[in-house]
């Protein structure tokens, strides 16, 4: 894999925030940032078109009183058998539950799952992640 130098031109005043930024966040030069930005720029591409494999995870706090909520969490993991790789419980307290659901398949379709997960009565508050599968990210 070769390297292949580009040249930016962007306003002075971005450029000194940028490098505050990266400075801030421990990088070793502009290079390394340009990249996982660009990278990070494909993943969400790869969301957005809904067909590209992706991967990620769809984390919930929830109420475990409430009724229906524990159920419907189980009957929905039981749906998408083939997209729901793994999933972690932990109990919060004496009323919470936090749920972490491990996903893997179409974009479209993830965002499928989260949006039903999320929108159950019960959940507190929600979110999912999302990534590449790692397969074309350079």
């Amino acid at each position: 894999m070769g390297v292949v130098r580009f040249g930016v031109s962007v306003p002075e005043e971005l450029l000194e925030k940028f490098d505050r930024i990266i400075e801030e966040k421990g990088y070793v030069n502009r290079s390394e940032a340009i990249r996982d930005m660009m990278r990070d720029f494909i993943v969400r591409h790869e969301w957005e078109t809904g067909n590209a494999e992706v991967a990620g995870t769809i984390t919930m706090l929830y109420n475990h009183d409430e009724a229906e909520v524990v159920k419907e969490l189980l009957d929905l993991q039981h749906e998408y058998l083939d997209e729901i790789v793994s999933s972690i419980h932990v109990h919060m307290d004496l009323h919470n539950c936090l749920e972490v659901v491990i996903v893997k398949g179409k974009a479209s379709r993830i965002k499928e799952i989260a949006d039903r997960l999320l929108s159950l009565k019960g959940v507190k508050h929600g979110k999912l992640v999302m990534t590449g599968t790692g397969k074309d990210l350079v």
